[in-house]
């Protein structure tokens, strides 16, 4: 059975289409007990856990009023009375559960977006500069965190496996980025990083369809795919680099080509020639 099957764990399955993880447990979400991402990604999976709770009281109050209509529905007039009397109890009961699930869902949505604020909070080193993303970078953008590291390249890489819509939730309208189910053990890719590679010129955003559902499809640009295929051979190239340096060398100083590295698009190093 599937863990995060949206029909029967509606909890879990919100927590890995929002933050894009393959496992809804605080393990996968956080490390280092007692540190505020931590304890965001208890709160996290603890109102998804409420949330399944709801949707099952949901589920049994339904049952039991459907039972209470089976014989209205075959026209068995004798037990009309009865099932009136009971529905009269079962119907209050029922949106009284409905509007528990609502209150469940609306905790999930809030807590979900306190750990991605956490999370991004976090690494305050990546939001002061990212000098090795991009020529479009410039020092001190706000969004710089979103595209340091790999999560620029994880993104790209994410996109080109296809099938990756950009969405939004309908309550909050929190933007979160949706992937195939074999996508969902690779890393994370964050709306943020998203945003910044369709501002960037790397990704495309259809826009005209509806960013709740099904989403907003997301695709390369020209410019993506070159910075894509850069990435993909700058690490070959770098490790050959180091393989050729480690050779003995013949006496004489270094020609000053080869002491500047020049960084490109996406970290990709390379040298003045």
């Amino acid at each position: 059975m599937n863990p995060y099957d949206a029909d029967t764990h509606p909890g879990p399955h919100l927590v890995v289409e929002v933050l894009g993880v393959g496992d809804a447990s605080v393990p996968a979400l956080a490390h280092g007990p007692g540190e505020p991402l931590h304890q965001a990604a208890t709160r996290v999976i603890g109102a998804a856990a409420a949330l399944d709770e709801r949707h099952e009281s949901v589920l049994d109050a339904v049952q039991r009023a459907q039972r209470l209509l089976e014989g209205i529905g075959r026209g068995e007039v004798g037990r009309a009375q009865v099932s009136y009397a009971l529905l009269r109890t079962a119907l209050p009961e029922l949106g009284d559960v409905l509007a528990q699930q609502d209150r469940a869902y609306s905790r999930l949505v809030e807590s979900l977006s306190a750990y991605r604020r956490i999370s991004s909070s976090s690494e305050p080193a990546h939001r002061a500069t990212n000098k090795s993303y991009g020529q479009k970078t410039r020092a001190d953008r706000d969004d710089d965190w979103a595209v340091a590291g790999e999560r620029g390249l994880v993104a790209l890489e994410a996109v080109a496996a296809g099938d990756v819509p950009f969405r939004r939730n309908a309550i909050g309208d929190d933007p979160y980025i949706s992937r195939e189910k074999a996508q969902r053990q690779g890393p994370a890719v964050w709306p943020q990083t998203v945003q910044r590679l369709v501002a960037d010129g790397l990704l495309h955003q259809d826009t005209s369809e509806n960013p709740y559902r099904p989403g907003q499809l997301l695709s390369l640009t020209p410019q993506g795919e070159a910075a894509l295929r850069d990435a993909r051979t700058a690490t070959p190239r770098v490790s050959a680099a180091l393989s050729r340096s480690n050779t003995p060398a013949s006496p004489g100083p270094l020609a000053d080509s080869a002491t500047a590295p020049v960084t490109t698009a996406l970290g990709k190093p390379s040298r003045s020639r």
